[in-house]
């Protein structure tokens, strides 16, 4: 095992991750801009080294200044956590080139996974099954119009690259494909994804499905169950949970077998998701994409399966050869505490005079800042995931019910209040909702 982990990361994964590494007995070294020298990752590591100021490009996204900060703090590994440099092949390769571990898949299989339409093509050839859409990048408005004629309306148009949901949009007809289309055009060109976009034939009631993998350094490929992630805004998930209340045990095994047949395509190392659509009506589903690196909602597998997913991360990266158990309990629900109005969603930045977090039994929560810090609009608004766990999914409710009216914030606005809602409306409480709950919810 080496001896010091670089987490190119900040905020509350940042926190995560120097967590289980300094359980280890490693040594754990933060990178920090400027806007957070106050957080409390910062502090909690055994060494943190200043990268530049609040803009992202000037500090998390530099690859040379993280590379720099790694040499000089003498890091014999790099863990990129989630967001950021986190799937960026060239980034691993450099961590590699230097002479340090990089925590995570080989750049070969982010390059694989990380162009959706490469990743669907690949899947496809392995027997895996997808969604009707093109096969090819989708570059222009033109082509765009002559795939919807062969593909057939609803469509969900999306970057080719890139992930989170964003620049994600839903066309009917010509006039909203058009509208969608250079939606993630925009997004394409914002976040550095190119300008290839992808159409796949969208599923009116749909779940969001994903498996959680280990690809083990003796090449064994397992999966430790699936997590639901249908309740979204904009796309993007706000509160997961596991095991899914919305799959029959049939369809959990075919698509646990399917996400390690993923994995396996690849020769995948290391911690990954295969994220599915699910059509709930007729309980089948199809692959959508890869994501090859730790998920935000991760902590709802830790709490089913007792295990530490960053634990496995730093162990596969040593080469240690192990069993891996998978034997689920219980419920698992996490919540996204977001520094948000939490009726159109909008980033709320502020200082934060007021911050109690709940405590008690199945009761869970990563968190990336204290009283007196600031949510700046610099980075991803999420502030801390309020995770609970119970013996079935009835009592996880409940802790969650309680646990979100005992957590207090107060200076930027949350979207604690959305979460309580959201506990008390009839289809999440019944189990049977899908990825349009939120919209119908504020329609």
């Amino acid at each position: 095992m080496f001896e010091s982990v670089l987490v190119a990361n900040r905020g509350e994964i940042a926190r995560r991750v120097i967590r289980t590494v300094r359980r280890m007995g490693l040594r754990a070294i933060a990178v920090y801009s400027e806007a957070d020298a106050d957080l409390p990752f910062v502090q909690e590591a055994d060494e943190a080294v200043l990268l530049g100021p609040a803009s992202p490009a000037q500090s998390y996204l530099d690859v040379e200044k993280v590379l720099d900060a790694a040499r000089k703090s003498g890091a014999a590994a790099v863990h990129p956590g989630y967001g950021f440099l986190s799937e960026n092949a060239d980034f691993a390769r450099a961590v590699i080139d230097a002479g340090m571990v990089w925590i995570g898949p080989a750049p070969e299989a982010i390059v694989q996974m990380g162009d959706k339409i490469n990743a669907r093509n690949l899947m496809e050839n392995a027997g895996i099954p997808v969604a009707a859409g093109t096969r090819e990048p989708v570059t222009t408005l033109e082509d765009a119009l002559r795939a919807a004629e062969e593909v057939g309306y609803p469509l969900m148009v999306k970057t080719a690259g890139g992930g989170g949901g964003i620049g994600m949009g839903v066309a009917y007809d010509d006039a909203s494909l058009t509208k969608a289309f250079e939606q993630a055009s925009r997004a394409a060109a914002r976040f550095g994804g190119g300008a290839a976009i992808l159409l796949e034939r969208y599923i009116e009631r749909a779940r969001h499905v994903e498996v959680q993998i280990l690809g083990l350094a003796d090449g064994t490929v397992v999966a430790l169950g699936e997590r639901d992630c249908s309740v979204q805004r904009r796309h993007q998930k706000v509160v997961e949970e596991s095991p899914s209340p919305g799959i029959t045990p049939e369809l959990r095994e075919r698509m646990l077998a399917a996400a390690v047949r993923v994995g396996e395509a690849v020769g995948y190392r290391g911690a990954g998701t295969v994220e599915c659509l699910v059509d709930a009506d007729k309980q089948d589903f199809v692959f959508l994409e890869m994501n090859t690196r730790l998920q935000v909602e991760h902590p709802v597998t830790e709490l089913v399966t007792g295990s530490d997913l960053v634990e496995h991360q730093l162990r596969i990266a040593a080469g240690e050869v192990y069993p891996v158990e998978v034997a689920p309990r219980g419920h698992a629900i996490e919540f996204r505490v977001y520094a948000e109005d939490p009726k159109r969603f909008f980033p709320g930045p502020g200082k934060i005079s007021v911050w109690e977090e709940p405590s008690g039994e199945g009761i869970r929560v990563d968190s990336g800042y204290v009283a007196a810090n600031t949510v700046t609009p610099f980075y991803d608004p999420l502030i801390a995931k309020l995770c609970v766990h119970g013996a079935t999914r009835a009592e996880a409710l409940e802790r969650g019910r309680a646990a979100v009216a005992a957590f207090r914030v107060e200076g930027p606005k949350n979207n604690l209040p959305f979460c309580a809602e959201l506990l008390d409306h009839p289809e999440f409480a019944s189990g049977d909702y899908d990825t349009g709950l939120v919209s119908r919810m504020r329609s």
